[in-house]
């Protein structure tokens, strides 16, 4: 399992994404409303363009990409909901854990208090990795169930 690290994009850098969503089942996982193939500017433009977007890029040890993530700002700047999580399928099964401490701690670095996100029903081992994780699941909609932790 490597080591994992992150990279703030500051401003937001989408060809690093583009070069990680070449395959469209992956770009379909992490954005169902993108285009495909991957459009960068439809990305500077819709998806991550808010102000208090904070977007990420999961490196490993020797500095490759190798995943990404956002934290958009909540119902206040104290709360940040994750979104566009993705980790190539060659760091995939056991660095879970790993992202998620990432994840916490560039939100405790944006001042969050609590990480809010959306995950599908069927996404069998995002959904126990969030709920081992502690994030407790508020609700469910649409086949999505609605998460939170409160970061201590």
């Amino acid at each position: 399992m490597p080591e994992l690290s992150l990279r703030r994009s500051r401003p937001f850098d989408p060809d690093p994404l583009g070069r990680l969503l070449t395959d469209p089942a992956d770009l379909a996982l992490v954005n169902p409303s993108a285009k495909q193939p991957f459009d960068p500017m439809e990305w500077l433009e819709t998806w991550l363009n808010e102000a208090g977007d904070a977007a990420y890029y999961v490196q490993d040890e020797t500095g490759r990409d190798v995943g990404f993530f956002g934290l958009r700002e909540g119902i206040g700047p104290e709360q940040r909901h994750l979104v566009f999580v993705f980790l190539a399928p060659e760091v995939r099964g056991g660095s879970g854990r790993d992202l998620i401490a990432l994840i916490e701690g560039a939100a405790h670095e944006l001042d969050a208090l609590t990480i809010t996100l959306k995950v599908e029903l069927d996404n069998a081992p995002a959904l126990a990795l969030y709920r081992g994780a502690g994030f407790e699941e508020l609700g469910q909609s649409g086949g999505m169930a609605t998460m939170r932790k409160d970061l201590g």
